[in-house]
């Protein structure tokens, strides 16, 4: 559970994609975390799990994506900015 005042590290996609890569690789979580700064390790034991379910789409973070009034549900934020 998180805590009052805890801040939460977000990883790019690419760099989710990299970390996957040099696991695969046969790199140590511990190397690869050190390698791109990622400070939980456990973040690269659930990102495998993830690729390996899911593939590379299994790894977009779908979580911040905002809805603005008028905005059609399923178009994302920057198809709605091009065309306003």
């Amino acid at each position: 559970m998180a805590k009052k005042g805890q801040t939460f590290q977000h990883y790019s996609f690419e760099t989710k994609k990299k970390a996957i890569a040099m696991r695969l690789e046969g790199m140590t979580k511990k190397e690869v975390a050190s390698a791109l700064q990622i400070s939980d390790i456990g973040r690269l034991k659930v990102w495998m799990r993830i690729y390996r379910e899911f593939g590379e789409e299994g790894l977009v973070d779908r979580r911040r994506r905002r809805i603005f009034a008028g905005q059609e549900p399923g178009r994302s934020d920057q198809e709605y900015s091009e065309q306003a």
